[in-house]
């Protein structure tokens, strides 16, 4: 097949899910065709034949903001002609399935079906979807898409109870190649670069936006570097960075707490790890969380969205109502009283992860693809 994917190149959820995506069809020997306005930051070109083609902005005064949806639906139309793709693969609702919907009309005129599988990913549908401005369009973006996707069980019951929605969606959960993360585990894992042998290692992994909570990490990780000797490891950057940083040098735990920016070794940084602590808001789904449990690191997280789903209390981790810093930094304790039970918490939540395997999630897309496909025969 020949397939367009169209997703955010960031270092979020649903960026990272459509990159590894695209690169795992791939190699199954479709056909893929990346189009955004930057290269994913987690493409690979050299391990994997990919086509990326960028949606480039024009600046015109007449605009105060340029309208990028406008450009993106003119370059689905202008990649679907040449490399005549069967199928386009929109990663969130707005603006993604909006112009998608724009392409698909203007392509109909010119005798061309393509057809759009529609994946939601969070914020599309629970903060930018339900505001009244968007509410409409992104409604009818998903009732006009061939096939739609959520990454929960509670994403997809958020969708259907702030919308108006016609058309079925079909659950399929984010995935992890989990051979990755094996890979890591196989090398040395220094983590004496980091940590002294006798202190554990806290990790978190975001883009620093307020629903991540990240002062909440810091306030989990005060608390139990208070009780056992340990390290911080901060991943990622964002608006909340600053203020995260204060935090620990108001709380003088700053040679104990190491922010390391935004980082594309993530399964690297996670070899390192004995908890993952995700306090966030919400969470359609916790991709973070279940990148740190295929790297064998139990999870200290919220309650909230989709996390249940990927979390199982007590087993892998630990779920706490949002805010509850006392009770995650007891849960984190728990897991890291001793090196039996912590050796166990590992384990769980590695074996939790084959679940969520990309050997097992390809196939339903692959499934969904060809149904399609089908259906237009």
């Amino acid at each position: 097949m020949r397939i367009g994917i169209v997703c955010y190149p960031t270092f979020g959820g649903s960026g990272v899910l459509a990159t590894e995506l695209g690169m795992a069809l791939a190699d199954q020997g479709h056909e893929i065709h990346f189009i955004t306005y930057n290269q994913p930051v987690r493409l690979d070109f050299i391990s994997h034949k990919l086509h990326f083609h960028e949606v480039l902005m024009e600046e015109y005064p007449l605009f105060q903001y340029q309208p990028y949806e406008l450009a993106l639906s003119s370059k689905l139309v202008e990649v679907v002609k040449k490399y005549n793709l069967d199928i386009l693969h929109v990663h969130y609702a707005i603006p993604h399935a909006y112009a998608a919907y724009m392409a698909k009309m203007m392509l109909k005129e010119k005798g061309i079906d393509i057809k759009v599988v529609t994946t939601l990913h969070g914020t599309d549908i629970t903060l930018v979807g339900s505001h009244p401005t968007y509410k409409t369009a992104v409604e009818f973006s998903i009732n006009n898409s061939d096939v739609v996707t959520a990454v929960s069980h509670s994403l997809k019951q958020d969708t259907l109870r702030l919308f108006n929605i016609e058309k079925e969606i079909k659950v399929v959960h984010n995935f992890i190649d989990t051979n990755k993360y094996d890979k890591e585990h196989q090398k040395e894992c220094k983590r004496i670069a980091l940590a002294e042998p006798t202190e554990r290692i806290l990790t978190h992994v975001s883009n620093f936006r307020p629903v991540k909570r990240t002062e909440d990490v810091v306030k989990v990780f005060d608390i139990v570097q208070k009780e056992i000797p340990a390290k911080l490891l901060m991943v990622g950057d964002g608006p909340d960075k600053a203020n995260a940083e204060k935090l620990v040098k108001d709380l003088g735990i700053k040679d104990k707490v190491i922010f390391l920016g935004n980082s594309n070794e993530v399964a690297k940084i996670l070899c390192y790890s004995d908890v993952f602590v995700l306090p966030s808001v919400s969470e359609s789904f916790g991709l973070a969380a279940l990148e740190a449990m295929a790297a064998d690191t139990p999870v200290i997280s919220t309650n909230t969205g989709g996390l249940p789903e990927v979390n199982i209390h007590g087993k892998t981790g630990f779920l706490s109502d949002v805010g509850d810093v006392k009770d995650m930094a007891n849960n984190a304790l728990n897991i890291l009283e001793s090196e039996e039970n912590l050796a166990q918490f590992k384990r769980n939540a590695k074996e939790h992860t084959q679940k969520f395997s990309l050997s097992n999630i390809l196939p339903i897309y692959e499934e969904i693809y060809n149904s399609v496909l089908e259906k237009a025969i």
